[in-house]
């Protein structure tokens, strides 16, 4: 059986299916009826004829715009609405948001960088000028080599000073990290020759106890010399080579058209530490211990070769005399 409904009354069906209202608002409260102003006709023209926006009877304040603030009604912490979402909640407290039942993992604060960590970075790099252009030094990554190069005292008369070089102290070139230290070494050996050297100056190259493996190829060796400062070139008086290779050697000869006559005219070739005591004062000069036993190591190597040639020659002399001997 159907049961008629007046056009104006909802239908029950209706009522059910809408949403419930939210339980913090007054639905039963009553408002009064807001109160309508009427806005004067405003002219936009910019002259000040009658009803334009300059005209001063639109300046003044019109008597029925008298607004009684505290009449006024502000909403209640009643009238606010109360929504409680799911996963976006935030908790305010000592004025920093945090995510609750976010499902995902809050991020962990940057570490602050002290002045201690500040310091011991910036001894980590040092930036030279080599060339009229600035350049950053890893001194970490080179710090197992710095031996490479040392101040080895004074020569002669005045600030002239001995740069000892030890190619023993060098990388292995198999390292993967290899031609990053060799650049930093570089820029470190280069900037240490413009602080050590005043004067004029020589560089002993210590070639002894040094692999194949660890000895510097030519585009390096090519490179600094070309970086070395007009300066340097002009100040060194002397190249000596200590205990040459037939690989150093090599590598000389090949750079030869790279470099200029009178540096070439500066190199000089020694075979042992007691010859290069008898060329330079050795009170200063850092000679690593591997050197010095590679050098005791040659040495009575060459005294067994000796031993051996002058018994030889001893045994042959006595045959020849007694050959002489039954001859006669």
């Amino acid at each position: 059986m159907d049961i008629p409904f007046d056009e104006g009354s909802p239908s029950p069906l209706a009522e059910d299916n809408r949403p419930v209202p939210p339980n913090s608002l007054d639905l039963n409260g009553s408002h009064p009826g807001k109160k309508k102003l009427t806005a004067p006709e405003i002219s936009l023209s910019l002259d000040q004829s009658e009803g334009s926006i300059l005209s001063d009877d639109n300046l003044d304040t019109p008597e029925d715009l008298d607004i009684n603030v505290d009449d006024l009604e502000t909403p209640d912490e009643a009238d606010s609405l109360e929504y409680s979402g799911q996963g976006n909640e935030l908790e305010w407290e000592d004025e920093t948001p945090s995510a609750i039942n976010t499902g995902r993992e809050v991020a962990e604060p940057i570490p602050e960088y002290t002045a201690e960590e500040e310091r011991t970075d910036n001894r980590l790099w040092r930036t030279v000028v080599i060339g009229e252009q600035e350049h950053r030094i890893d001194m970490k990554a080179i710090e197992p080599y710095r031996k490479v190069v040392s101040h080895g005292g004074y020569y002669s008369d005045g600030l002239n000073a001995i740069i000892v070089f030890a190619a023993c102290f060098l990388p292995e070139s198999n390292r993967p990290d290899y031609n990053y230290i060799m650049e930093n070494l570089f820029l470190y050996v280069i900037s240490t020759l413009e602080l050590l050297v005043a004067e004029d100056y020589m560089i002993i190259y210590l070639n002894g106890a040094t692999p194949r493996r660890k000895m510097p190829g030519f585009n390096w060796m090519k490179k600094c010399y070309q970086m070395i400062d007009r300066r340097l070139r002009k100040n060194l008086k002397s190249f000596i080579i200590v205990h040459p290779s037939w690989f150093i050697r090599t590598i000389l000869a090949v750079t030869r058209p790279f470099i200029s006559s009178k540096f070439s005219s500066k190199i000089r070739y020694v075979s042992s530490l007691a010859e290069l005591e008898e060329l330079i004062p050795m009170q200063h000069v850092q000679i690593p211990d591997t050197i010095r036993e590679c050098e005791e190591e040659k040495c009575k190597k060459r005294r067994m070769r000796l031993d051996e040639e002058l018994k030889e020659a001893s045994d042959t002399t006595k045959a020849e005399t007694t050959l002489d001997k039954h001859i006669e």
